[in-house]
């Protein structure tokens, strides 16, 4: 009969000192990380308030002023540029939202001829870099006389949005119960009757995912904006903000401030949505 020796329990200290190191290190990393995630906006948050002399100056303001904003607002174009990027993307989110939802709920419910190519198809569609498309996209809105209009960065727009979120959209409606349509079919309600009055209200935390996606891939896109839109009076806020730098003009005060200007629209979309943005994408991705 052979006897087994146990190996000795590692002593408590030991490994209270390694949880203790383990602890220090999580959190030494998400607090530089944190550093790094809020210093370029704060920095750009305090450069717009300095004068344009001071726009390089590594010290905090040391002459507070509201300049470059009320150069922004009074002496240029960019209230006519944030009107136009209003219009371009409040008709993307509710145009992409719309698609994306039917689009999802079909391809969750029904089985038809070619599903699976097209789901495949839209995940293909993503695959492609921005600069690739640039050119053939511009000449087919400038066959359809779509170039300087926002039907035609609309359109653009939710080639870019409408792919992925029918992709989420349809994760978020496999998680809802089928009954619930079978329930509506008894009451009479058509597809769309039972899609729109029964499925969609619990759909909420995937529209709102939908919906701020679609808004911030219009809102921040800068390649198509430059491309498809010329003109002062017909740029939105993406194309705006070269007009301060670039090759003839170094306004880095004016740019900086209307950037912050910009992140505030965004930055209230998201609070309004955020509520349902964990719920959204996890429910989203818990089947395929």
């Amino acid at each position: 009969m052979t006897m087994t020796r146990t190996p000795p329990a590692r002593p408590a200290r030991k490994r209270n000192q390694r949880s203790r190191l383990a602890s220090t290190a999580l959190h030494a990393g998400l607090a530089v990380a944190a550093v790094l995630a809020v210093f370029p906006p704060l920095w750009l948050l305090v450069t717009s308030f300095k004068p344009k002399n001071d726009a390089f100056s590594t010290s905090l303001v040391t002459h507070f002023t509201f300049a470059n904003y009320t150069h922004v607002l009074a002496d240029t174009e960019f209230l006519t540029w944030f009107k136009n990027s209003v219009i371009i993307v409040g008709l993307t989110t509710v145009l992409g939202v719309f698609l994306a939802a039917t689009t999802g709920y079909a391809v969750s419910r029904f089985r038809f001829p070619g599903m699976r190519p097209l789901m495949w198809l839209l995940l293909i569609t993503q695959m492609f870099p921005v600069a690739v498309l640039i050119v053939p996209l511009y000449n087919l809105l400038a066959s359809l006389g779509l170039l300087n209009q926002p039907a035609g960065l609309v359109i653009t727009y939710l080639t870019i949005a409408v792919p992925f979120c029918a992709w989420m959209m349809k994760g978020f409606f496999d998680t809802i119960p089928v009954e619930i349509d079978e329930a509506g079919r008894v009451d009479g309600l058509n597809p769309f009757g039972t899609f729109w009055r029964l499925v969609l209200p619990l759909a909420r935390p995937g529209l709102a995912v939908t919906g701020f996606y679609t808004f911030v891939t219009a809102w921040a896109e800068v390649a198509y904006a430059s491309a498809f839109m010329t003109g002062e009076e017909n740029l939105t806020l993406a194309g705006g903000l070269q007009t301060f730098v670039n090759q003839y003009t170094n306004d880095w005060g004016s740019m900086t401030a209307a950037a912050v200007i910009i992140a505030v629209p965004a930055a209230l979309v998201f609070a309004f949505a955020q509520r349902h943005l964990v719920a959204g994408l996890t429910a989203g991705t818990t089947k395929g």
